[in-house]
């Protein structure tokens, strides 16, 4: 059974930096895409950042030069530093594992229960 769990969520300060974990568990974690998404109230999921099987990444416009994906396969843990972060990052984010059958991080199919990041002006 897969499994995500994220940590280091929390409130900062426009300006401010916070670095998010997630450790999966109960499949071969280095054999696929790891992703970043984030939803705020009223809105739709948004994909922050990708980082392939391959150590490739891709960011949202939005968060590009601010935030960063990196992945320890050894430590089966994804990250992603965020510095500089604004009030608009405000959202709950979430970790999600590639749909297994699937490349390229074309789809995800496995979620953590999400982790909360406020940001104040």
């Amino acid at each position: 059974q897969v499994q995500l769990v994220e940590s280091g969520g929390g409130s900062v300060q426009a300006g401010g930096s916070l670095k998010l974990s997630c450790v999966g568990s109960g499949y071969t974690y280095s054999s696929y895409c790891m992703g970043w998404f984030r939803q705020a109230p009223g809105k739709e999921r948004e994909r922050v950042a990708s980082i392939d099987k391959d150590g490739s990444t891709n960011y949202a416009d939005s968060v590009k030069g601010r935030f960063t994906v990196s992945r320890d396969n050894n430590k089966n843990t994804l990250y992603l530093q965020m510095n500089n972060l604004n009030p608009e990052d405000t959202a709950m984010y979430y970790c999600a594992a590639e749909k297994f059958g699937t490349w390229y991080c074309r789809e995800f199919g496995h979620w953590g229960q999400g982790i909360q990041v406020t940001v104040s002006s």
